[in-house]
C-alpha cells in the first residue's frame, strides 16, 4: 500500500486508488492512513466524524463507512490475481498468499487498523529524512543537512489533507504536521545560511516572512540574509515590521535573541555576522 497525505489524500493498494469521494468515508480513511499499522480507536473516529455530538447510530454508521472502504480495497485486490496469472507459475504461487480486504482494513478490539503491508508513506519518509537531517546539523554537516531536509520538504505538495474536509482529529493532526514542516524548513534555511547561500535565500524568505507574519525565526533569518547581502537598511526594516506586528497582534516585544540580532546589525559590518550566534554559542534567532 502506498499512502500520501502531505498534500492531497492518495491511498493506493496494488497501485489502484482506494480513496473514496464521499466526505465521511474519506475522513475515516485519512485518519487510518495517517496512523497506518496502528490501531485507531473507534472513539477517535467518532470524534472526527461528529465532533462530540455523535448520533445514536454512530457506531453502525462508522461500520458502514468501513464496509465501503473494504469494497474499494477488494476491487483493488481483485486485480492482483490477474496480474499474477499473466506472470506465470511464479505469480500463481504468490496468489495463494493474497490478502483479503479484511486483512488490509482490520477490525481489532476497540478500533481499526490499516495494514500497509510494508508499503510507502510520505509522512514516514518525511520523518526519516528530517530526523537524519537534524542529526547532520548537530554534527556540523551542513551540506548533508541541507540536502536531506530539502528532500524531506519536497515530499509536500500542499497542506496536509488538502482535499479532505477534516474534523477535530484531522484538524489537530494537520496543525501538528504543519509544525513539523516549519521546523524542517527552519533548519534547512539555517543550513543554507551556514553555507553562505544568503543571496539564494532572499526570494524564498521574502515570501515566507509575508506568509508567517509573526514567526520570529524566519524573520531573523531574513534579516541575516539581507544584511549579508549588503542590504542593511532592509534588514532593519524587517525587524521593525515584525515588531509592529507582534505588538499589535500579540501584545509582545520581539525575543531577546532577535533584539540582539537587530543590535548586531545596527553596530556591525556584514562581515562580522558570519555566524548567527552570540558569545555563548547560542543561536541569535529562535522562536
Amino acid at each position: 500500500m502506498d499512502i500520501d497525505v502531505l498534500g492531497a489524500l492518495a491511498v493506493r493498494e496494488n497501485g489502484i486508488s482506494i480513496t473514496p469521494t464521499a466526505p465521511k468515508p474519506r475522513q475515516v480513511l485519512a485518519l487510518l492512513a495517517l496512523h497506518a499499522d496502528q490501531v485507531v480507536p473507534v472513539s477517535a473516529l467518532i470524534e472526527e466524524l461528529w465532533a462530540g455530538e455523535p448520533p445514536r447510530s454512530a457506531r453502525t454508521t462508522l461500520q458502514t463507512y468501513v464496509l465501503q472502504l473494504r469494497a474499494l480495497i477488494a476491487t483493488a485486490l481483485d486485480r492482483e490475481p490477474a496480474a499474477a496469472e499473466a506472470a506465470g507459475a511464479a505469480g500463481a504461487a504468490g496468489t495463494a498468499g493474497a490478502r483479503t480486504a479484511k486483512e488490509v482494513l482490520v477490525t481489532l478490539p476497540g478500533g481499526y487498523l490499516l495494514n500497509s503491508n510494508g508499503g510507502t508513506s510520505d509522512v514516514r519518509e518525511f520523518d526519516r529524512l528530517a530526523g537524519t537531517g537534524y542529526r547532520a546539523m548537530d554534527a556540523g554537516d551542513f551540506p548533508g543537512a541541507a540536502r536531506l531536509l530539502r528532500e524531506a520538504l519536497a515530499l509536500w505538495s500542499g497542506p496536509a489533507f488538502a482535499d479532505v474536509q477534516g474534523g477535530v482529529q484531522l484538524d489537530m493532526e494537520t496543525r501538528r504536521l504543519e509544525e513539523t514542516r516549519l521546523c524542517a524548513l527552519d533548519q534547512r534555511i539555517e543550513a543554507d545560511l551556514r553555507l553562505g547561500r544568503h543571496r539564494e535565500l532572499l526570494a524564498e524568505l521574502t515570501v515566507l516572512a509575508s506568509r508567517y507574519r509573526t514567526h520570529e525565526n524566519l524573520h531573523g533569518q531574513f534579516m541575516l540574509a539581507l544584511h549579508r547581502s549588503g542590504r542593511r537598511g532592509e534588514a532593519l526594516d524587517v525587524y521593525q515590521r515584525l515588531r509592529g506586528m507582534l505588538v499589535r497582534e500579540l501584545g509582545l516585544e520581539p525575543s531577546a535573541a532577535l533584539r540582539r540580532l537587530q543590535r548586531s546589525i545596527l553596530m556591525a559590518g556584514p562581515e562580522s555576522l558570519a555566524e548567527a550566534t552570540d558569545a555563548g554559542g547560542e543561536r541569535l534567532v529562535r522562536v
